[in-house]
């Protein structure tokens, strides 16, 4: 289906080259799960001489 009010359900990130936006008409976006935030769902870094 075409639209001419696209809207942003999601944004697929890749390793290696560019990464893309999935769009989707109002209608059909509310049938799209939310997209979990990558910065989130990443464990936080360790830091070098901690006690873990």
């Amino acid at each position: 289906m075409t639209t001419e009010t696209p809207v942003v359900v999601g944004v697929v990130h890749q390793n290696s080259g560019p990464g893309f936006v999935v769009y989707a008409c109002h209608l059909c976006a509310a049938h799209y799960p939310p997209q979990p935030d990558v910065l989130t769902v990443l464990a936080p870094p360790r830091r070098a001489g901690s006690a873990q």
